[in-house]
């Protein structure tokens, strides 16, 4: 089974101690520490899966879980060798399965992303420093590719002016033949927590949500995108 996160916290408040405001409570810090790999994992591909951009890469998270796989797999093979009861090695089996398949997922789902907006993702500095290294030379590798394909297949065939692979034409001010992420798309979210009041729009024009911790809502991408990477909001 996926091993369990070393966390601790202090539990003394702001006033030295432990039942003032400074510390949202027990609660939270039995949920921190009850928090598995496994689980952690599962978080972070729901998110991956449910997000219009690329995320930024759990490298910590991604080792841990390559380990445990490894440990995983040496022990339902030990098991297997040994005799041990069928029922035990199922179990193990069923869990490295599990892990396996969230793993491969959620590096499949952003190598798939980092093809649809190679581009976009390349020149843009933020998203390009949330890839891991390997995925930067893939995303590398891909620009590469297509630039050529575009070159050799079209646009060495096209008037001067339209041989731009990011640019309908040279009179475009933006690169507007590049896709880019539809922040603006609707997701489904759920809190960790109470949130309070929270306004959906730069305007103020709409009214302010009340988030409620495990609730449900349908909301813009976009309005909640500085929740999800702080982990306060879970995409579903």
């Amino acid at each position: 089974m996926l091993q369990r996160r070393g966390i601790r916290r202090s539990m003394a408040s702001s006033t030295g101690d432990g039942s003032g405001s400074g510390f949202s409570g027990m609660d939270d810090y039995e949920s921190l520490i009850s928090t598995t790999d496994a689980e952690l994992l599962k978080r972070a591909w729901r998110n991956e899966k449910a997000a219009p951009e690329i995320l930024r890469f759990e490298a910590s998270l991604v080792q841990r879980s390559r380990e445990q796989i490894q440990l995983m797999e040496e022990t339902v093979e030990e098991y297997t060798k040994n005799g041990v009861d069928a029922l035990s090695v199922s179990l193990y089996q069923m869990d490295l399965d599990r892990t396996l398949f969230l793993l491969r997922s959620y590096l499949r789902t952003r190598l798939q992303k980092i093809e649809k907006y190679a581009f976009h993702i390349q020149k843009t500095a933020e998203l390009w420093n949330l890839l891991s290294k390997q995925e930067q030379t893939f995303a590398k590798r891909c620009t590469d590719d297509m630039e050529q394909l575009f070159e050799q297949s079209v646009l060495s065939k096209l008037p001067d002016r339209y041989k731009s692979h990011l640019k309908q034409s040279v009179i475009s001010e933006e690169d507007d033949m590049v896709p880019e992420a539809q922040l603006d798309s609707f997701v489904i979210c759920r809190c960790k927590r109470f949130l309070g009041a929270f306004q959906l729009d730069e305007t103020g024009v709409e009214k302010p949500v009340d988030l409620e911790a495990d609730d449900l809502y349908a909301l813009r991408y976009k309005s909640i995108k500085p929740l999800v990477e702080s982990g306060q909001v879970d995409l579903v």
